[in-house]
Parts: structure tokens; C-alpha cells; sequence
């Protein structure tokens, strides 16, 4: 199997992670002794153990690296991992997963905006410009949810804006992955985001007396997590990013599907209109987001 073959199942596998992730972390909030910073710990110290696995099934067996690769590890841990997902995890016991995958996947925007206006690196275009316009309108239509919601201006709730805060966020982390760490083993890279994120928490947990396992769900989680990211990161040396964000769209559908047969979540039409606007978002900005990495 060529290169770019790999690259594109890599990413649809990462995709399908990406939408069961928040139905399972839903499935952990369910029982009593199981909160939001809890399950994001478990998940990311199983999530180093699955890269860790990894790296000695790829046959590297070597897990140094530079040391200003390591500073680069650090800002995407503390930022990617202990900020924006603690966000996002929190957001998913205030709304529904589609709301929170859909916001989480308007990313293009932040990475095409920061590298216009703090990395000064091009120019932005019609496509850029209109691109952005229609995932904006998407993510409305979405977190609004009905006609009536939006005609009153009740465009998001709370909840909404931790998963954007933390999609902007995000959004920084990949532009450091892409531009510093692009040839570092997905493994490697996965394995030192996670541990040092679950240093931290672990320190936390330890100090509250809560650093125990509540739930199968939440060992799910890190499985589900550590395979994704993985597959996402190997998708990003093989395939270009503009290519990448418009494949990792099928993870709202995946979210609908999962949400309504698992956890009962319904959709109006007006969301599935706003996934489908985010569709058309991305690959028009997609014409353009190649050239920034």
C-alpha cells in the first residue's frame, strides 16, 4: 500500500475515534464517582501506555528525543492536553456530542487565521474569506439547533464556548506538531504528550485521593484516544494537512450515528444543514491550508 493510501485510512480510523470518543466519556459521567477531570487523567495515562505499545511493535525501541523537541512536547501537553481537552471534556456533561464535535472540528479556521495574522506567512483569499464565513454560519446552525433558538439569538450555550476555546487551542497545537515535529515517530510523539500530561494530573488526583479507576469506560476512552492519535499523527506525514481536515469531517456524521443509537441524542435539521455547511467550509479552505505547512 503507497504513502498516501495509508495516510487517507489512517485519518478516516483517526476520524472514527474522534466520534466515539465523546460517546463513551458521556457513558463514564453516568456513574456516580466519575467526573470530568477523573476520566481525562485515566485517559491520558492509558493513552501513554497504548503509544507506548506502539513504539515497540514499529520497532523503534528509542524514545529520545532533542531537547528542543521536547519543549515543543511540553507546550502541546500543557496546552493541547491538560487545557483544551479538560475543556472539552468539561463541555460534554453541559451538551450534546454533535455540538461538541462540530465546534471541535472548525479548527481550519484558528490555523488559517493565526498563520495570517501572528505567523505572517500568506495571504488570505476569496476562498479563505468565504470558507470561514460558511463554518461560522455552520457552527450557528448547530449549537443554535432550531429556527426558533436563532430567531431568538440563542446562538450557543456555555458549553459551546469550551469546546471553541478549546478548539482554538488545538488549533495552535497542530500548527507546532506540523512546523517542529512533523518527523518525529507518531508514537514517540503521542507517548510524550500524554505522560507528561498524566504527571500533572497525576499529582492532582493524588493530592485530592481520587487517582483510582471508576469505570471501564473511562479505560475506553484512553484506548480509543491513544489509537486515534496516533492514526492522526501518522496521517500527517504521509497526506497534506488541507487533505487531512477535509477527510476528518466524517467524524460528525459518525458522531450522529453513535450518539442517536447509543446515548439517544436526536438532531433537527437545521444541525444536519450546519454539518453539511462545514463540509463545504473546509474544502474551500482547503484550497489555501496546504500552503501553510
Amino acid at each position: 500500500m503507497n504513502s498516501k493510501k495509508t495516510g487517507v485510512l489512517a485519518i478516516l480510523g483517526a476520524s472514527l475515534m474522534w466520534s466515539l470518543e465523546p460517546v463513551c466519556a458521556k457513558l463514564a459521567y453516568k456513574y456516580p464517582d466519575a467526573d470530568f477531570v477523573q476520566t481525562s487523567a485515566v485517559r491520558a495515562m492509558v493513552v501513554t501506555l497504548v503509544a507506548l505499545v506502539y513504539v515497540f511493535l514499529t520497532g523503534k525501541r528509542n524514545l529520545k528525543v532533542t531537547r528542543g523537541q521536547l519543549s515543543k512536547l511540553f507546550y502541546i501537553a500543557i496546552v493541547g492536553t491538560i487545557c483544551a481537552d479538560l475543556l472539552y471534556f468539561f463541555a460534554l456533561t453541559k451538551i450534546p456530542v454533535i455540538n461538541a464535535v462540530l465546534v471541535g472540528h472548525m479548527q481550519p479556521i484558528f490555523i488559517v487565521l493565526i498563520g495570517f495574522f501572528i505567523l505572517r506567512e500568506d495571504k488570505l483569499t476569496k476562498f479563505d474569506y468565504l470558507g470561514i464565513f460558511i463554518m461560522i454560519t455552520a457552527g450557528l446552525l448547530v449549537t443554535s439547533g432550531t429556527a426558533e433558538n436563532l430567531s431568538m439569538m440563542k446562538l450557543c450555550t456555555a458549553g459551546d464556548v469550551y469546546v471553541l476555546l478549546a478548539t482554538v487551542a488545538w488549533a495552535t497545537t497542530a500548527i507546532v506538531m506540523r512546523k517542529y515535529l512533523k518527523e518525529l515517530n507518531a508514537g514517540v510523539l503521542t507517548f510524550y504528550r500524554y505522560l507528561i500530561a498524566s504527571a500533572v494530573f497525576a499529582v492532582y488526583l493524588t493530592a485530592r485521593r481520587s487517582l483510582v479507576i471508576s469505570n471501564v469506560y473511562q479505560i475506553l476512552v484512553g484506548v480509543i484516544v491513544g489509537v486515534g492519535t496516533i492514526l492522526y499523527y501518522e496521517s500527517m506525514k504521509r497526506i497534506k494537512a488541507a487533505q487531512v481536515s477535509a477527510m476528518e469531517l466524517s467524524t460528525p456524521f459518525f458522531a450522529v450515528l453513535f450518539g442517536f443509537l447509543v446515548l439517544r441524542e436526536t438532531v433537527t435539521v437545521m444541525q444536519v444543514s450546519g454539518i453539511v455547511l462545514l463540509l463545504v467550509g473546509v474544502c474551500l479552505m482547503s484550497k489555501k491550508e496546504e500552503a501553510y505547512f
